[in-house]
């Protein structure tokens, strides 16, 4: 009997800590997500002046 409770432990363990980690990665994806996103924001105000300005001379010299 009481290797079937230890083997239902270990069962229910298996279950509960695989659903932690399911959790857990869905949250550094998020983070990645975000940290991607705020990067591609920085470069697009950065250097987003600078290429509109590259336009307008591109087009007044056509």
């Amino acid at each position: 009997m009481e290797k079937v409770f230890i083997s239902v432990l270990a069962f229910w363990n298996g279950i509960v800590n695989d659903e932690k980690e399911k959790g857990a990665t869905a949250v550094e994806y998020g983070l990645l997500v975000a940290l991607i996103a705020a990067v591609i924001i920085g470069t697009v105000v950065t250097l987003g002046g600078q290429i509109n300005s590259a336009f307008q001379t591109i087009s007044t010299k056509l």
